[in-house]
């Protein structure tokens, strides 16, 4: 069959000098010159089109290779890594012969242009990572930050993404345990939307993303192709919104959770049967992606009939087809006599699958369109081989004077009354506030084996019901302190992460990372980039936290005004049982109060600088990582051997805040005593890390605080739980019930 102006690889070895849009489709001229270098001839349509998605900075990794090598070299050994960077998600050993899958990514660009389906489509995409790992989905958490929270455009933004976070999430039957959500001018046209999943799976169940055997069958099944999601992420995330607002608008994807619940299930069973060789979800960039990494990672090559793919729209091209990021599908190899199995699986859960190819002896992909060739590429040359740049990059000319600025030398409250002002406004701030408005959105206790969710300080799940062995995930990062020092402000966003999961009682094991920064074309920003990734690298080595994978997502700017560096890390931790994990509520009277590590004046990118003062600038916190490491120790011995009934972590906001959102969980008050050597404005508000506040049982009081020093780490006596008010000695109280009106009441009036 000869289909009219069809472009193959025939017509385009004939045809050099046709005019293409390779400019339209986000390529450069030296990658298009590159692509005819390794074809040998000019590009069919098609083929231009698996190139340009591919090679996107999105999905290529371009200007961020060069750095993001380091998590490779500088990696800690540790035994507990199975599956590390390269395929869909990290895994790692838990014990007891579970692994667990666990990764984080971003879906910041779609998110802004169409809040509800960006959020649900991030969500689902993170999933289907997870699944194409073998394991079953059983959490999820979504890092968000805004823009101003009471901007009008934050008010059409991130209801719809909470809505789509909590509207996919609950119908596929997923706990949301964590996240964060961060309001800040930075982000008014950048909103950040990250999407993390963990899975479970038992050690031979781990699955790969390969194609292998020929003869292997390739089968695509899920939801039918259609023109959603065309160029979508892989494009839309790869260039900077002008100030006007974003230049290309790719059709966002359109998400159906409940395809995907079909889906989900379709698959586990299928590799309960051990009936695929090699699997790959369809994500950013669509078919191009999963048939070109399925060939590439596997020993021979791929022919594929592209009209045979199910369509939701009958006119699209084959460019289109190749293109579109329509969710819900998955593609797997499948050796001959397990085809018929296969299909009656999905038979059996109403899910559409089709072979629409084989692996080959070769090593070309090829791809055919009703007998027409207009593919025949290396797919190593599509999938891994793409542009790698060592982009310029030099330290802001502006950064020494922001540094100079230094927020300790604010003015700081004069009297009693008006520190007592200062901290009911910093609780009642939007990033302060208490974020139930949103969380209550998504269903955080569904399959009935989430042990802690938000707002702990990190979410817990239990995976195995007979021995209670459980993980826990925490996600963090703060933009102000990067932006005042990239490289200390990731390793500050992995030293929190660590310290949240130790305070609930588990031992970090591994970390996921999301890395979200301006336009690489800037130079200034490229040197964000580099520092925070040296910093992460150096933190990880240090603290013995494997970088399992990941996601970088750039040109996070509008016009010239980029985004805070916000690197986010994701920390996954595991606990032997989780009957003896430590929630940060103060629920007894009379549980002794004890300040975990030291506390210096530091208050550069602080959340009482922003608040009273609208202020940025100085140095972040100091980071002492070894202090962290013995600060979870401390933790996860006092949570296991039951010295300690309550934990909570010192960051934005410093003790204070810690204090509030504990007295609120718990509906107890706390006395409190500013200690010798400091004054009350820096023990409440101080943002020094390596610091935990625990509620300790008086019975245990002697035994905690032998360990403590003997291990070396200070511990001070601060308080009691006691009451109904938040008591500072010598200088205010506030009641309970006007400190959760303050606490509780912003979020609601800010999104009415």
């Amino acid at each position: 069959m000869t289909i009219k102006n069809l472009d193959t690889v025939k017509h385009a070895a004939g045809t050099p000098d046709s005019d293409q849009p390779w400019k339209e489709l986000g390529l450069k001229e030296d990658e298009y010159a590159r692509i005819r270098e390794i074809l040998g001839r000019r590009p069919t349509g098609a083929e231009l089109a698996m190139y340009s998605v591919m090679w996107s900075e999105h999905c290529s990794y371009k200007s961020s290779k060069v750095h993001l090598r380091q998590f490779g070299e500088k990696a800690p050994a540790n035994d507990a890594m199975l599956v590390g960077i390269g395929e869909n998600a990290g895994v790692v050993d838990v014990g007891q012969g579970y692994a667990v899958t666990f990764k984080v990514e971003s879906h910041n660009h779609p998110s802004y242009i169409e809040p509800y389906q960006g959020a649900a489509t991030g969500v689902g995409g993170i999933v289907r990572d997870i699944l194409a790992m073998g394991a079953r989905p059983v959490a999820v958490v979504d890092p968000l930050r805004f823009g101003a929270a009471d901007h009008p455009d934050t008010k059409r933004v991130l209801p719809g993404v909470v809505a789509g976070v909590g509207g996919y999430g609950n119908c596929l039957g997923l706990p949301n345990i964590g996240g964060e959500v961060v309001f800040d001018p930075c982000y008014q046209g950048n909103p950040l939307v990250n999407a993390g999943c963990i899975g479970v799976m038992r050690h031979e169940d781990i699955h790969l993303a390969q194609a292998s055997g020929p003869g292997n069958k390739v089968i695509l099944y899920g939801a039918r192709t259609g023109g959603d999601g065309i160029g979508g992420v892989s494009v839309l995330a790869s260039e900077t919104f002008e100030s006007t607002g974003p230049a290309k608008r790719p059709a966002v994807q359109v998400g159906d959770p409940f395809q995907e619940k079909l889906l989900i299930e379709c698959t586990l069973e299928i590799f309960a049967e051990k009936l695929v060789a090699g699997i790959q979800d369809l994500g950013g960039a669509g078919l191009s992606c999963a048939t070109s990494e399925l060939a590439s990672a596997g020993s021979g090559g791929m022919r594929v009939e592209l009209d045979t793919v199910p369509l939701r729209d009958a006119t699209l091209s084959p460019e289109e087809i190749l293109m579109s990021e329509s969710q819900e599908r998955m593609c797997a190899v499948v050796e001959p006599q397990h085809v018929e199995r296969f299909m009656e699986i999905c038979e059996k859960w109403d899910v559409i699958a089709t072979v629409i190819g084989e692996v080959t002896e070769g090593e070309r992909l090829e791809i055919f369109w009703h007998g027409e060739q207009i593919v025949d590429v290396p797919p190593r040359s599509v999938a891994h081989d793409g542009p790698v740049y060592e982009r310029p990059y030099a330290r802001p000319e502006w950064q020494d004077a922001l540094q100079a600025d230094d927020a300790n030398k604010l003015p700081r409250p004069a009297t009693a009354a008006e520190l007592r002002e200062q901290v009911l406004a910093l609780v009642s701030s939007p990033n302060q506030a208490s974020k139930a408005w949103i969380t209550d959105q998504y269903d955080r206790f569904v399959q009935g084996n989430t042990v802690l969710a938000q707002p702990e300080d990190a979410g817990m799940v239990r995976i195995d019901e007979n021995t209670n062995l459980g993980v826990a995930m925490a996600t963090d990062g703060n933009g102000r302190y990067a932006k005042l020092d990239p490289y200390t402000g990731a390793q500050l966003a992995l030293a929190e992460a660590y310290r949240n999961v130790a305070a609930s009682g588990a031992t970090p094991l591994a970390i996921s990372d999301c890395l979200n920064f301006g336009s690489p074309e800037d130079p200034a920003v490229m040197w964000q980039f580099a520092e925070a990734t040296r910093g992460l690298a150096d933190g990880c080595l240090q603290l013995g936290t494997p970088v399992t994978g990941g996601n970088v997502s750039l040109y996070n700017q509008t016009g010239e005004t980029a985004i805070h560096p916000t690197p986010v890390v994701a920390v996954l931790g595991v606990i032997d049982d989780v009957t003896r994990r430590t929630p940060i509520a103060f629920a007894e009277e009379g549980q002794l109060l004890y300040l975990l590590g030291d506390t210096r004046e530091e208050f550069g990118g602080s959340a009482w600088s922003q608040v009273v003062h609208n202020h940025l600038g100085g140095l972040p916190p100091a980071v002492d990582l070894d202090r962290e490491k013995l600060l979870g120790e401390i933790l996860i011995s006092a949570s296991r051997d039951g010295m300690i009934d309550a934990a909570h972590d010192l960051s934005d906001g410093g003790l204070i805040q810690a204090v509030t959102e504990s007295c609120l969980r718990g509906g107890h008050g706390a006395r409190l005593v500013v200690p010798d050597g400091l004054d009350a404005f820096t023990f409440l508000l101080s943002e020094s890390a390596g610091r935990a506040i625990v509620a300790v049982p008086r019975s245990e009081e002697l035994r905690f605080t032998d360990m403590c020093g003997a291990r070396g780490l200070p511990v001070t006596r601060i308080g009691v739980v006691d009451g109904d008010e938040v008591e500072v000695q010598g200088e205010f109280s506030i009641p309970l019930p006007e400190l959760r009106t303050a606490h509780e009441a912003t979020i609601p009036a800010l999104l009415a």
